[in-house]
C-alpha cells in the first residue's frame, strides 16, 4: 500500500469532527478480511488474513521511512520551530506520533486480553472503513494543537532521541503484528470517543500507521509554513 502524504491541517489524535465520523460509520466495510458464505453473501472473518498482515506491515514500513525521510538532517532550529504558539513544531508532531503509538499498541494488547465476543461483526460494523477514510485526512484550516495529556508532546526530545525511540517502538509493533494469531476482530476495547465506540484489536493495530500518516501530513504542513527555517 503506497500512501501519498499531502500537506493538510487538522487537529491531532482523537480531535476528529463528529460529522465526518458519522458519515464514515455509515460507509460500507472494506473488502479486506471478507469471505463468501454458503448463500453467496460476504462474511468477514475474525482472524487476520495473510493479506491483511502483509498490508499492515507494509504500511508500518512505508510510514516509518517517510517520517525518517522528512526529519533526518534537520537542524535544531527546524526541529523546534513553530508557526504560532498554539501550533506544534516538527519535533512535537514526531513526539506525538511516538507517544500515541505506545498507547495504541497497549490498547490493542488490552483488547486481545479481553474475552472474545460472538457479536463482534455487529459491534464493529463500518469502523475499519471509518478509520481508513477519516484518520489519514486532515481538514485545511483546522484549529491549534491539542491532545490528551498522556500523549501531548513535551517538546523536550531531540531529533536523534525521537527517531531512535521510534525505530525501537516500530520494531516492537512489527513483531506484535507478525505474531498475531488470535481472532483479532473478536476482541474489543473501547475508544474514548463515543462515536467510535468499541474497536477490535485489528482496528487498533490498523490505527497505528493511519495515525502516523495523519500527523506526518501535519509535520509537512509545518515545513511548508511561511517562515520555516531554511536548512
Amino acid at each position: 500500500m503506497n500512501v501519498t502524504l499531502r500537506p493538510c491541517l487538522r487537529r491531532p489524535l482523537f480531535a476528529v469532527c463528529a460529522f465526518a465520523l458519522a458519515v464514515a460509520l455509515a460507509s460500507p466495510l472494506s473488502a479486506a478480511g471478507k469471505a463468501t458464505s454458503d448463500d453467496g453473501a460476504e462474511a468477514q472473518q475474525p482472524s487476520l488474513s495473510d493479506e491483511e498482515r502483509a498490508e499492515i506491515l507494509t504500511m508500518l514500513d512505508e510510514t516509518e521511512a517517510r517520517l525518517r525521510e522528512l526529519t533526518e538532517g534537520l537542524s535544531e532550529e527546524q526541529w523546534t520551530w513553530k508557526s504560532a504558539p498554539d501550533r506544534w513544531s516538527v519535533g512535537e508532531c514526531a513526539e506525538h506520533i511516538l507517544l500515541s503509538e505506545a498507547a495504541l499498541l497497549d490498547t490493542a494488547r488490552q483488547a486481545l486480553a479481553s474475552p472474545a465476543v460472538e457479536d463482534w461483526a455487529e459491534r464493529t460494523a463500518g469502523k475499519e472503513q471509518m478509520l481508513r477514510q477519516v484518520m489519514p485526512n486532515r481538514r485545511p484550516g483546522g484549529g491549534g494543537a491539542t491532545a490528551p495529556q498522556e500523549i501531548a508532546p513535551s517538546g523536550e526530545l531531540s531529533r536523534d532521541e525521537t527517531l531512535e525511540r521510534f525505530a525501537a517502538q516500530r520494531k516492537e509493533v512489527r513483531e506484535f503484528v507478525e505474531q498475531l494469531s488470535a481472532p483479532v476482530r473478536a476482541h474489543l476495547a473501547p475508544h474514548p470517543f463515543p462515536i467510535f465506540g468499541e474497536l477490535s484489536a485489528y482496528e487498533w493495530v490498523l490505527y497505528i500507521p493511519l495515525h502516523t500518516v495523519r500527523h506526518t501530513r501535519q509535520l509537512i504542513e509545518v515545513q511548508e509554513s511561511e517562515g520555516y527555517p531554511e536548512g
